[in-house]
């Protein structure tokens, strides 16, 4: 049996933390190993603070999973896709190691990114850093319902987790980050009937817009996956932001890699007749990352060296 990390398929919390590392050394057994003891780290926060819903992923940057399991990759597992149409971009952070922390508590997410750098510390250099909140209702910034077409139920585990096309990596989880910074000066400039135009659905009931045409976010990001599945991705994505700066960070789940290069692309390249996301007018991506969220097996199971050559399955 193949079980997925819990935070893959968690339910919404109040705050994330969000941590981009690079590798800067060569001691993969002792990286594998560690990877194990963060899981075992987030079920210790669980289990002593079960009231926070505490919840972790660990996933492996594309470039970098070759070197630390060299024996299996996951079919799908590239580089991110790099875009740019004119003005908008897709621009790529390369990070060895993702790890997202979450919880209905702030200090506990903040205890256990503490307890993740210190377990780590000798092996990575910490790239970036996004401490990301709930905003009242599960609204963006911009004050739109962010994530409401997200799968329900058992639903998710459809989406998000990788099945029995791929045996070795059942369980696991094609992830893809962006960090998009938002130009709130603009975007509150705008009336409320011209920022439900860009949105594609009405603003405090979320109600899609009948006219709203191709160019709307709506209608960019609403795409069925490679088997006419919908929705195509699960997103885990939330704000982040202080007074000088505001946006989202996007975090997406999927049992495929194609299914978010082809949601990126609608948005940035749009159709034949350039109608491409409007809202991409008002919100920049400055990060971009695609990594692999193997199965608690998985992990468990290569965190022992490797022996006289065998591959530890």
């Amino acid at each position: 049996m193949s079980q997925s990390q819990k935070g893959i398929c968690a339910e919404p919390n109040l705050h994330a933390q969000y941590l981009l590392f690079n590798v800067v050394d060569d001691d993969f057994p002792a990286m594998r190993e560690k990877l194990s003891r963060l899981l075992d780290l987030f079920e210790h926060f669980d289990d002593e603070h079960y009231e926070a819903m505490v919840s972790g992923v660990i996933a492996i940057g594309s470039s970098f999973w070759s070197e630390i399991y060299p024996h299996s990759s996951p079919q799908e597992l590239v580089g991110f896709p790099d875009m740019q149409c004119d003005d908008r971009c897709a621009p790529v952070l390369p990070c060895d190691l993702f790890i997202q922390i979450r919880a209905d508590r702030l200090d506990i997410c903040h205890a256990v990114g503490i307890e993740v750098l210190d377990l780590l510390r000798v092996h990575v250099e910490l790239v970036e850093q996004v401490s990301a909140f709930r905003y009242l209702d599960g609204r963006d910034l911009t004050g739109f319902l962010d994530g409401e077409d997200n799968p329900r139920g058992m639903k998710k585990l459809d989406i998000a987790i990788v099945g029995d096309n791929d045996p070795e990596h059942k369980g696991g989880s094609y992830i893809h980050i962006q960090r998009y910074r938002h130009d709130m000066n603009r975007w509150n400039a705008l009336s409320l009937r011209r920022q439900e135009g860009v949105m594609g659905k009405t603003k405090e009931h979320n109600l899609p817009l009948v006219d709203s045409g191709r160019s709307s976010h709506n209608f960019r990001t609403k795409l069925t996956g490679p088997n006419g599945e919908y929705p195509s991705l699960l997103k885990q994505s939330m704000p982040y932001g202080d007074m000088l700066m505001q946006g989202l960070f996007f975090v997406s789940c999927a049992n495929n890699s194609k299914s978010f290069k082809d949601m990126l692309h609608s948005r940035i390249f749009g159709d034949e007749m350039g109608h491409y996301d409007r809202f991409l007018d008002y919100s920049n991506a400055e990060t971009g990352a695609a990594f692999f969220a193997p199965s608690i097996q998985f992990i468990k199971r290569h965190a022992k060296d490797y022996d006289d050559g065998k591959v530890p399955f």
